[in-house]
């Protein structure tokens, strides 16, 4: 009869206990966050100072599914916009896609530098653009990361403009960058960013551009022997959530997430400011060739096209408004 006593307090503990848990299991949040970007990439590497802050600040009530180098940058926005998942960390996919107008603030030869960027998407053009994209993309802005200068790589320097004549050079499929490297008289390819290295590797494309974070994950040195210091482009990670995700949330856990990922944000920025010169290091150690070009002679090659698409693409402001600001 005791031991039938104790069996049944011990069944009754177990059972509160697996209540408890359950319970537990029930209140916690999940938050899915996607990112094309390899271990490594500066936005997979705020992906994870997001995990690490918003997890300990909630003390494990939120948790963090880290989705890494699974989809291409077009497919995670789909999913974000979807709600398939809930927070992304891309390049300038959102706002091309939901803010096409806008999309000045990410091509090249527009933004001046990082600190240009920010007084302009922090100003009233900066928040049309994030009112266009919640409209059409269901998505909230939670912050930018700085990825540094987009650079140049190829397997010969790429010094002045007639360089870039006639070069294969791997893009995204973004109209108005293909249309500005159109003008400097490359031929541009295509290419996924997944399908980067390889495309590089089988010579499918001859050149590539991106920042140097990018250019380190993906160990493009293995591919390409030469860096040009380009500097076309301010290269940014633009971090969103999806809005019914967001709406979701009770207006305290939604100021801690938000809170949580302006952290994040604020460090991968600090940590690219400061690494950018250990990258360029890396690179030249990995056997890459480093040049600086004529910066100036190919940004005056460029200037038509730029003007061109803000009378098109972008009609919404004027180059001289934006580099004015």
């Amino acid at each position: 009869m005791r031991n039938a006593a104790r069996i049944f307090a011990l069944c009754f503990v177990l059972l509160f206990a697996f209540g408890s848990l359950s319970a537990a299991a029930a209140d916690q949040t999940v938050l899915k966050v996607a990112t094309p970007f390899k271990p490594g990439h500066i936005l997979a590497d705020a992906g994870e100072k997001f995990k690490a802050i918003v997890e300990t600040d909630s003390k494990g009530r939120i948790a963090v599914q880290l989705i890494v180098a699974q989809a291409s940058e077009e497919d995670v926005n789909i999913q974000c916009s979807k709600g398939t998942v809930d927070i992304q960390l891309t390049g300038g996919r959102p706002l091309e896609v939901f803010s096409p107008q806008y999309f000045f603030f990410n091509a090249p030869y527009v933004i001046k530098d990082y600190e240009h960027f920010v007084r302009v998407w922090n100003g009233p053009l900066g928040q049309k653009a994030k009112d266009q994209i919640v409209k059409n993309g269901s998505m909230v802005s939670m912050g930018t990361v700085f990825r540094g200068l987009r650079q140049t790589t190829s397997n010969s320097p790429l010094l002045r403009p007639d360089d870039l004549v006639g070069l294969k050079l791997r893009l995204p499929v973004v109209p108005t960058w293909i249309a500005v490297w159109k003008e400097l008289g490359t031929e541009p390819v295509p290419i996924t960013l997944p399908d980067l290295y390889q495309a590089l590797k089988d010579g499918r494309a001859e050149a590539s551009e991106g920042d140097l974070p990018q250019i380190v994950s993906f160990k493009l040195h293995e591919v390409q022997s030469d860096l040009s210091i380009t500097n076309h482009l301010v290269a940014v990670g633009w971090v969103m959530m999806n809005k019914t995700a967001s709406d979701k949330l009770s207006p305290a856990d939604r100021k801690l997430v938000m809170d949580s990922m302006a952290k994040a944000c604020e460090w991968a920025t600090a940590k690219t400011k400061t690494n950018e010169n250990n990258l360029l290091a890396q690179l030249k150690a990995a056997g890459m060739t480093i040049s600086t070009p004529d910066a100036a002679a190919i940004r005056a090659k460029a200037k038509p096209a730029v003007e061109q698409l803000f009378k098109t693409a972008w009609p919404v402001t004027t180059w001289q408004e934006v580099l004015a600001q």
